[in-house]
């Protein structure tokens, strides 16, 4: 149990730090460990529900509209998560990972060419324009079995003109509705494993508070940068796996 405490902690951490679920990280650590996709798939999708909603509560306090927003585009995502299944069995593997990579090309671009902060005055966002976003971010994210960040972000600094980090925190506000999907589907289906993603869950919570604390601290520049090396190694991953 110790080694599930410690991944908790790491993967903690970068939810935190980067607005993710963490599916990414926690995922290939407990391959190695012995467990098989399925329990670990189980186990990341309950850490996430534990980081996010915790992580979101920390960022709430920091960062201005990440509820109001995030409820509206968390909605979205819920109801377009809804429709993955009948993505999934209609799209092969194959085109469901070049999407992916396809997805991280344009959000480490987007992210590159878009100011980590903002000059224009933040305006309240057309409720509708959230939902319809968090809707088709939820289709393509459960499709592809990530929390929905990485597809979001791009999106709320480049469209909807929000700055980096309060992208980044609407994001991981956004995971907190894709989880709780994945965690009632996985839990009917029988697959959920309660102990082991508890465990992780719980450890997770001291990463989510460092990682957000080390968030508040680092120049939005510094933190654009690490943003798109985090995307950049998974995509480097992800042509590593596809090709």
């Amino acid at each position: 149990m110790y080694d599930l405490a410690a991944f908790g902690i790491i993967t903690g951490f970068i939810s935190g730090f980067f607005g993710v679920g963490g599916g990414m990280i926690l995922v290939p650590m407990l391959l190695v460990s012995g467990f098989v996709m399925k329990e670990a798939v189980a186990i990341s999708i309950m850490q996430m529900v534990f980081s996010s909603i915790y992580g979101s509560f920390l960022n709430s306090k920091k960062v201005k509209g990440v509820v109001k927003d995030g409820i509206i585009i968390g909605i979205g995502g819920f109801v377009g998560g809804l429709q993955s299944g009948y993505i999934v069995t209609n799209i092969s593997n194959e085109i469901l990972q070049y999407l992916f990579i396809i997805i991280l090309f344009y959000s480490i671009i987007k992210i590159f060419i878009t100011p980590a902060e903002q000059d224009c005055e933040q305006k309240s966002k057309n409720k509708l324009t959230l939902f319809i976003i968090g809707f088709f971010t939820g289709i393509i994210a459960m499709s592809i079995g990530v929390g929905g960040s990485v597809i979001l972000t791009p999106i709320l600094i480049g469209f909807l003109k929000y700055d980096l980090k309060a992208a980044t925190a609407l994001g991981l506000f956004f995971v907190i509705f894709s989880s709780i999907a994945g965690f009632t589907s996985l839990s009917l289906s029988g697959y959920m494993l309660y102990t082991q993603g508890a465990v992780v869950g719980l450890a997770s919570l001291f990463g989510v508070y460092f990682g957000i604390m080390l968030k508040s601290k680092v120049h939005s520049n510094s933190y654009k940068k690490y943003i798109l090396i985090l995307n950049s190694l998974i995509l480097l991953v992800m042509l590593y796996k596809t090709f």
